[in-house]
């Protein structure tokens, strides 16, 4: 792959199909060669990327490199922010092999300047960016009608997600401090506690519809911990250490099982929600270098990682194996012929009510002796009271 990747997502498309966008630069010492975006097709029996890209979109030189992206759920199309320009959205349509991108102006974004972070909500209705100037917004989709545009929310906007119901948006400071918002009207809900020596970095919202938690990355003095919030009451309930050393990245899969970290000098641990225990560890994965992107495949335990020094890296999960819908129905299936075969074999070895005996295996019933006819049916004759 050539140039250098500054930034990449996942695409998730109809049927279960998955694509990879990658932003490039393709600058050189000596030239100005224009930046672009690229899109490959994901190999699942594989865990590859396609050698060369489906589709490529070209930006204008004025435009800078870009920056950050965030994907809608639908999968129809992206938002990309990039380094001199405002943000830019790209709609995609046609199959796998015949993708077309079409790109069309954000006009409430089209000076906002490069992007630290942006985020769709998880039902798709909301839109949110974090500038490097600190200026919050949150833009209602696909409308752009404005539901918040805070110009000191943050010295620097570091992070931000949404919670599985959409309502709250959790953003981070460059500063170490992280603040609440409500997703629908804007308004500020909580700032979250911290210590005097700990700050508060990254931000990611449970997705696995059991009770709601907000995951944080906090540098706590020199040691890296990941502090769980309950966003019943905004109070920290406790902390983990994970990574183990700074995180640059944090990202949790879709089906919110998987909580993955990724550090400023290339390695990627990934733990399990239910135990916050370490399942998965890449060491090295990206050799001192700063992972820029992180990101769980929607439909595969495989995560997507970019570094401007190895470029994108697609990473097969060493964790157990999800069960699959067929696997389910067979295991339903044999626990109903089962209990059948065992029904039956019941019914032949007991004694039931509705086993009737048939033909000779009927029992006779008890004998009775035949009196002379010339006794009355009473035997004792009539008595004399």
């Amino acid at each position: 792959m050539q140039g250098t990747v500054t930034c990449g997502s996942w695409i998730r498309r109809p049927e279960n199909l998955n694509l990879v966008v990658l932003g490039k630069s393709l600058k050189k010492r000596d030239s100005a060669s224009p930046s672009v975006l690229e899109i490959f097709s994901f190999d699942p029996q594989t865990a590859s990327l396609s050698n060369s890209p489906q589709v490529t979109y070209v930006f204008e030189e004025t435009e800078g490199e870009p920056v950050t992206i965030a994907v809608h759920p639908s999968g129809d199309d992206f938002v990309c922010s990039t380094s001199k320009g405002g943000c830019k959205l790209l709609e995609l349509s046609g199959q796998e092999t015949k993708l077309k991108l079409l790109a069309r102006e954000l006009p409430p974004l089209h000076d906002a300047g490069p992007q630290n972070c942006m985020a769709f909500s998880v039902d798709g209705s909301k839109f949110a960016t974090g500038g490097v100037d600190g200026r919050l917004r949150i833009l209602e989709w696909p409308s752009l009608r404005i539901i918040l545009d805070e110009a000191k929310a943050h010295n620097s906007v570091r992070d931000m997600d949404f919670s599985l119901d959409s309502e709250f948006l959790a953003s981070t400071s460059t500063d170490g401090s992280a603040r609440i918002w409500k997703a629908e009207d804007g308004s500020a809900v909580a700032t979250l506690t911290r210590n005097s020596d700990e700050k508060i970095e990254l931000c990611r919202f449970s997705k696995d519809g059991m009770k709601p938690f907000l995951f944080c990355a906090v540098q706590k003095g020199d040691k890296a911990v990941t502090s769980v919030y309950d966003i019943s009451t905004w109070k920290k309930i406790g902390y983990k250490r994970l990574l183990r050393k700074p995180a640059a990245i944090m990202s949790i899969s879709l089906d919110g099982k998987y909580l993955a970290l990724g550090s400023k000098d290339g390695d990627v641990c990934v733990a399990e929600v239910k135990t916050m225990e370490v399942s998965h560890l890449s060491r090295r994965l990206h050799l001192g270098t700063c992972i820029a992107s992180l990101e769980f495949c929607p439909s595969q335990r495989v995560v997507l990682t970019t570094s401007s020094e190895w470029g994108a890296v697609v990473t097969k999960l060493n964790v157990p194996a999800d069960w699959k819908e067929w696997q389910i129905y067979f295991v339903l299936v044999g626990l109903f012929l089962a209990s059948a075969i065992a029904f039956y074999i019941f019914f032949q070895n007991s004694d039931s009510f509705w086993k009737f005996p048939h033909g000779s295996d009927r029992p006779r019933g008890p004998k009775f002796e035949i009196l002379d006819p010339q006794y009355s049916e009473d035997a004792f004759g009539p008595l004399d009271m």
